[in-house]
């Protein structure tokens, strides 16, 4: 009987010890994510009496009306004009097989709402000035974003969350928009780690800009260590939207993968294009290390160094790891994989 009391201590001991690994205690961190449904409100308008139902869709949703309307299908989101009315029902009739699919499957968001305000929990204990905001679902034609801040809040495009499988992206003109190399990670898990990488966009903007290859390297991938602190239990071959497979692959060659960027790129500086596309473009495979490799590997590298540089400078703040310059980085991380 004390054998049997002695195991379940240490199995709670561990389990205690397994939730402290996975971040901080954030359950008192109030937070509350409203989710506006913008989409159902705009696919239930009359195409028969459009200008009345415009101006109700206005009046009703007055933050979001004249972004979706401005950036999403291209018309006046100040008036029901003739133009706005026009391009409105032909958006509704072409586009409702489609939101109707999507409407089953995205008919209960309670579980969105929970994950987005877990992970809003983890902003506010590490950022507790940043202004949380609501969720706005819209439906809008299959290259409109599928996550955007807006002024009111965080628009989440359910066009590229149907799941890999989905109809819709099977068409030959979507596939030219976008790959199965892409459209695989149209799967509603990605929409809070989407979210959660505008979020990091907006505490900590992209200023890699014309830098050289390393330096964009690093400072891409900031926003990724980022995301470890604000999901710190998600799996990251969601944060980097790599396949299981791929990240295998990148631990079991991590050595290789550097040595070919050292010394196919004797500048690590470089700002060849070539050389940026190939280490941190969009793809499914990086060229100059096989089909087995993931596209963006560079990223990946950085965030091998980023981590590294973190891990070694521990009494940092997060804004501090965030502000620091690329080559500092680099040079106090000593990273030499094997």
């Amino acid at each position: 009987m004390k054998r049997l009391t002695l195991f379940f201590l240490i199995c709670i001991f561990l389990l205690i010890g397994c939730t402290n690994s996975k971040g901080p205690d954030v359950s008192k961190i109030k937070v509350d994510i409203p989710i506006e449904r913008f989409d159902q409100s705009f696919f239930a308008l009359d195409t028969n009496n459009i200008a009345a139902g415009l101006k109700a869709l206005m009046q009703s949703h007055p933050d979001f009306y004249t972004d979706f309307m401005q950036q999403i299908l291209g018309v006046s989101g100040s008036d029901t004009n003739t133009i706005s009315q026009d391009v409105s029902k032909i958006f509704i009739r072409g586009y409702s097989p489609m939101y109707h699919s999507l409407s089953q499957q995205y008919s209960d968001v309670g579980w969105l709402r929970k994950d987005l305000q877990k992970a809003f929990q983890y902003v506010k204990y590490y950022f507790p000035e940043y202004k949380t905001a609501k969720i706005i679902l819209f439906m809008g034609p299959l290259d409109a974003p599928g996550v955007a801040l807006t002024r009111s809040g965080i628009a989440i495009g359910l066009q590229q969350f149907g799941g890999k499988d989905f109809p819709a992206y099977q068409s030959m003109e979507a596939q030219q928009l976008f790959p199965a190399y892409i459209s695989r990670r149209f799967e509603p898990q990605y929409i809070v780690v989407n979210s959660m990488k505008a979020v990091s966009e907006d505490i900590y903007p992209d200023r890699s800009g014309a830098k050289g290859l390393v330096e964009q390297m690093i400072e891409k991938v900031q926003k990724w260590w980022l995301l470890d602190k604000f999901l710190p239990a998600t799996p990251d071959s969601l944060k980097t939207g790599f396949t299981k497979q791929q990240l295998d692959w990148c631990q079991a060659n991590e050595g290789m993968i550097w040595n070919d960027v050292i010394t196919t790129q004797k500048d690590l500086y470089t700002k060849n294009p070539l050389a940026i596309q190939n280490y941190l473009g969009e793809a499914p495979f990086t060229q100059s290390l096989g089909p087995s490799s993931p596209g963006n590997i560079g990223q990946w590298i950085g965030w091998q160094v980023v981590k590294k540089f973190a891990d070694k400078n521990s009494s940092m703040s997060i804004a501090d790891v965030l502000k620091a310059d690329a080559r500092k980085i680099l040079e106090e991380a000593k990273y030499k994989p094997k």
